[in-house]
């Protein structure tokens, strides 16, 4: 198997999409809490800051600043997904290999990352995360999705609620992932 090389630079923002392996599922959110607990859990023992994520039922995107001296984002990918996986039951179908690691099959095994270049990337990143149950056809508005850090963006007074608009108004706009 090929070795995939990653992008670590240390302290650098970087954004992330991860997703189930079934991605006809929607454990994330049916498992939203759990999902919150592993996280934290995880944040605790080896800090970041989350800029913006939003949590959709079979993926999440999420935005993260790593502490200066540090680039390593797959352990704490490793302590989230592990937390959630513990308490659920493992796939009905899984792979041979995924057997012999003791895996339960519930998440792809990679994940996507990107190290943000600059500010106008950062905010790119962040609205492509905010709009995506929009893009996704969740809901109509971004705020009516309740998986994201948008709400905390318009508690900050960083966006207007109706931030967005309609499911029409920025299509095309994002690149995809």
């Amino acid at each position: 198997m090929p070795q995939y090389r990653r992008s670590r630079i240390e302290g650098s923002v970087y954004f992330f999409t991860v997703t189930l392996a079934d991605r006809r599922q929607s454990l994330l959110v049916d498992e939203i809490e759990g999902l919150r607990q592993s996280y934290r859990a995880a944040q605790q023992r080896l800090p970041f800051e989350t800029l913006a994520i939003c949590v959709l039922p079979d993926h999440l995107h999420a935005l993260w600043a790593l502490p200066a001296g540090d680039a390593d984002y797959s352990k704490r990918w490793n302590l989230i997904k592990g937390g959630l996986s513990r308490g659920l039951p493992a796939a009905a179908s899984r792979s041979a290999s995924k057997v012999t690691k003791r895996e339960k099959g519930l998440w792809q095994r990679r994940f996507w990352e990107h190290t943000i270049r600059d500010e106008t990337d950062l905010d790119r990143h962040v609205n492509y995360i905010h709009f995506n149950p929009v893009k996704h056809g969740y809901v109509e508005r971004v705020v009516d999705w309740p998986y994201s850090s948008f709400h905390r963006y318009v508690k900050q007074g960083l966006l207007n609620e109706d931030w967005g608009g309609d499911a029409g108004e920025f299509e095309g706009s994002f690149g995809e992932r």
